[in-house]
């Protein structure tokens, strides 16, 4: 037998010893980064793909570390209803995407709220209407109105758990209640909430949506969102996801989950940040109304005491308050930029303090009409508290809203 020559040097280069695999439990998530997975046999390979036996194939149909995440985001949502599973995607966009496009079709309902998210207000009235999906847009803080929205044709009901961003607060029994008597679904975006401050699956939610990027991830580095709920409602989800190409990628997976380690900590000190915030610009001449749950006479208190977890430091009422300055849209703006601590961005959920000017950004699909009907002034801007001193940050938003009067706010417009 002729002996075979060392291989090539090019060869040499591909075929690589393989990593170790270790034994003892790594405390850190591993990463696979790794866009396909080998096979011992053809047969293999056919089985994995065609989910006959566990296994990878493709990170776009799926990665471990991706799944890893999906899976502890279940374990936090579902520790008290068990059965609970995960989808990870690329971010909170695609996983909305995904449960819309998996549960409706041309001629299904959705009914919404009229405060919804602005990329999910978008999604329904300018895309897949385009598909013949039609959508309600109604007061989900009202289950008599909800019921009365609701058709034969109806798919899913949609709530936040608390709105964006005029922090209403769902009734989640009673519109899970509505939902199951119309056989439709009740699908939950829970990002303002995280399972720190209400767990939705408890409440009777089919499924619950989390733009992972925010809360979740905590930093502001990563993007990403999740679908968690239990398995036979699930399993359509993730072909939807592979269809569509919206995984995860394991780079990002490792962040986010990372961040879930210290999402306790963070949203509990936020939450009570936030109350302290809202307490004191609610005092402020310079403004007409702040939205945050945690005040008195704020119409979803009682609701949210009901549903939302509470520590030591009481109810814990979420972490975003809403601030509408006297003047309108030009005093919103004017407020916004006369900030020096809280920076002026998108996004929300980590640990610097955001703020935007809610009409002309988050929510610029809607126009005037659209606005008025979800409660959100022209001069609204949304505060998404971060980890700084709240002595800090109320002395920036009270310098700021001082500011206005200097530069004169009559008559609901802001005059130079």
């Amino acid at each position: 037998m002729t002996e075979q020559p060392p291989p090539g040097e090019n060869t040499r280069a591909v075929h690589l010893p393989p990593s170790p695999m270790p034994h003892q439990a790594p405390l850190g998530t591993p990463v696979w980064r790794s866009a396909t997975f080998a096979f011992e046999t053809s047969q293999e390979y056919a089985d994995v793909l065609g989910d006959r036996v566990p296994g990878y194939t493709y990170s776009r149909v799926d990665n471990p570390t991706s799944d890893g995440f999906a899976a502890a985001v279940a374990a936090l949502e579902g520790v008290r209803v068990g059965g609970v599973t995960g989808q990870a995607f690329a971010s909170g966009m695609a996983a909305i995407t995904a449960v819309l496009m998996t549960f409706t079709h041309a001629g299904a309902h959705v009914v919404a709220p009229a405060a919804a998210y602005g990329g999910t207000y978008g999604l329904l009235s300018e895309l897949l209407s385009r598909f013949g999906v039609r959508t309600d847009f109604v007061d989900m803080t009202d289950p008599a109105t909800v019921r009365a929205a609701i058709r034969p044709e109806t798919r899913i009901v949609w709530a936040e758990t608390l709105a964006n961003p005029t922090m209403a607060v769902a009734d989640l029994p009673a519109l899970a209640e509505a939902a199951h008597e119309a056989g439709a679904l009740l699908v939950v975006d829970s990002t303002f909430a995280t399972p720190v401050v209400c767990r939705p699956l408890e409440h009777g939610a089919d499924l619950v949506i989390h733009s992972a990027t925010k809360y979740i991830g905590g930093h502001s580095d990563a993007t990403g969102g999740v679908v968690v709920g239990r398995t036979g409602v699930m399993a359509p989800v993730r072909g939807v996801r592979i269809h569509t190409g919206g995984m995860l990628a394991p780079d990002e997976a490792f962040l986010l989950r990372r961040g879930l380690e210290t999402l306790p900590l963070r949203v509990r000190r936020q939450c009570d940040t936030a109350a302290l915030v809202a307490a004191a610009a609610a005092r402020h001449p310079a403004v007409a109304r702040v939205d945050y749950p945690g005040l008195p006479g704020h119409p979803g208190r009682e609701t949210a005491r009901r549903l939302f977890d509470a520590g030591p430091e009481g109810t814990r009422f979420g972490a975003v308050v809403t601030i509408t300055p006297h003047g309108g849209a030009q005093a919103g703006m004017a407020l916004a930029d006369g900030l020096r601590l809280a920076k002026v961005a998108t996004s929300l959920g980590g640990t610097h303090t955001l703020a935007g000017h809610i009409a002309s950004t988050t929510h610029r699909q809607m126009d005037a009409r659209a606005l008025a009907a979800a409660g959100i002034d022209p001069g609204a801007v949304r505060f998404s508290i971060g980890l700084e001193d709240a002595d800090d940050l109320i002395h920036d938003v009270n310098n700021a809203l001082t500011a206005l009067g200097r530069i004169g706010v009559q008559d609901g417009a802001l005059n130079s």
